[in-house]
């Protein structure tokens, strides 16, 4: 083992901040999990057509153009997490999100407004993904310094396992929206109250933040730094290039899958032809055994490093997404879903969070957050938002429902040789 890089306090902070910290980046993703989870509605409300799959095709392009602009808010404000600290630039992101998740739900729709309705869409989307784009370095790098070296793999753990519960909660939602509505009235009002539920939730994730410590130590090179020109501020993630390349590579993987399981309601709606109320159940599904996998992967990697518990369960992954996505295709009954669709989400889960922790500790404080916001961006920007459009596409044009399987399996290929080629960074244990 190498010895990871740590700028970490002598003093870790305790686990209920930390806690807050991803609480708040949980919050964050439940509206991006919404949308998606929603956008056959949303895409009738906005994006009116006579052919329901350009409709839906529409709504997952403007899904996918908030993405657009998540390396630029990661250029923007992860270094400011490196030059003002962790927290301001924190509390910054969670107003953004704020900010766009009410615009969103209050937007009126197309026939009442007409074209400036899928403009106001597109707009919130914008302002959301360049929050999103600087929300992650920042929690991140807070995360890495709150936590004692021997359990940073499972304080980092909680980056993901609260996105999930964001998923669980906007699948919980979106089951009883399913439940209890028409088809009608999820297209009119439905998803806005799902959307409304996540905008409730700001006030108090921004005092929550607000009463954060600070991790980034006043010594630290750039704390009291003024703000470089952009050429400067990528230039000084230069030395760390292999590490930003493999992290990439990595991460596409992983965004490639998230994204496909996150998905899988719009999968089983639109391809599978299921009711809503089953294919919102996937999502619970989704969110319920991604916190246990998660956390437990973090667990796994602070015990036995963090390329085993990245790699074994990778290639168990890759050789299960053909059969389960066959079983999904073929099911007569939602254990046969349900059950196949568990086996994507735990590998997944355990092969994913290695990763995060893998880039973060091989980062300085001086520049992690930044990095970190800006090689997380570039992979989702380039693949997360358009995943769900390019699987649409594929599915269209090939008349397969296992085309999502082709892939994710050639993603998760790529993965795993970056997984391979990146040095071991778990902290060397001292007898």
């Amino acid at each position: 083992m190498v010895q990871a890089t740590s700028d970490t306090p002598r003093r870790s902070i305790p686990l209920r901040f930390v806690a807050a910290v991803f609480l708040g980046n949980g919050l964050a993703f439940y509206d991006f999990l919404t949308f998606s989870y929603f956008s056959v509605y949303i895409g009738r409300t906005f994006f009116p057509s006579h052919d329901p799959w350009l409709s839906l095709l529409a709504s997952q392009a403007t899904f996918w153009i908030g993405f657009v602009m998540r390396p630029v808010g990661a250029v923007v404000l992860g270094p400011m997490g490196d030059r003002k600290g962790r927290k301001p630039a924190m509390l910054l992101t969670f107003f953004l999100l704020g900010v766009a998740i009410l615009g969103m739900a209050l937007t009126p729709s197309y026939a009442a407004i007409g074209p400036a309705a899928p403009v106001l869409v597109i707009l919130f989307r914008l302002v959301q993904g360049f929050a999103l784009g600087g929300e992650v370095g920042p929690t991140t790098a807070y995360m890495a310094e709150a936590a004692p070296p021997e359990r940073r793999g499972f304080y980092l753990s909680l980056q993901y396992a609260t996105q999930d519960c964001a998923t669980l909660l906007a699948g919980l939602v979106g089951v009883a929206l399913a439940s209890g509505l028409s088809d009608a009235q999820l297209e009119h009002w439905g998803w806005r109250v799902a959307l409304l539920i996540g905008a409730s939730i700001v006030p108090f994730g921004l005092w929550m933040r607000s009463r954060l410590p600070e991790t980034l130590a006043p010594s630290a090179p750039q704390a009291e730094a003024p703000r470089a020109p952009l050429r400067e501020r990528l230039g000084s993630i230069r030395p760390y290039g292999r590490v930003i390349v493999l992290g990439i590579l990595m991460l596409t993987a992983g965004t490639i899958g998230s994204y496909t399981i996150g998905n899988m309601t719009t999968y089983a709606l639109s391809t599978l032809k299921l009711s809503a109320a089953v294919s919102f159940g996937l999502t619970i599904v989704n969110g319920l055994f991604s916190i246990v996998t998660e956390a437990g992967s973090g667990w796994l990697c602070d015990r036995f490093g963090r390329k085993p518990v990245m790699i074994v369960p990778g290639v168990l992954l890759l050789v299960s997404i053909f059969p389960c996505f066959w079983v999904m295709s073929h099911a007569h009954n939602l254990w046969q879903l349900y059950g196949a669709e568990t086996v994507l989400v735990a590998f997944a889960g355990v092969s994913s969070v290695p990763v995060i922790v893998a880039i973060t500790e091989q980062l300085p404080a001086r520049v992690r957050s930044g990095a970190v916001a800006i090689v997380y961006a570039l992979a989702i920007s380039l693949f997360g938002g358009s995943t769900s459009s390019v699987i649409t596409l594929l599915i269209r044009f090939t008349g397969s429902p296992l085309a999502p399987a082709w892939y994710w399996s050639i993603a998760m290929v790529v993965g795993l040789v970056a997984m391979v080629l990146i040095p071991e960074s778990a902290p060397v244990k001292r007898k």
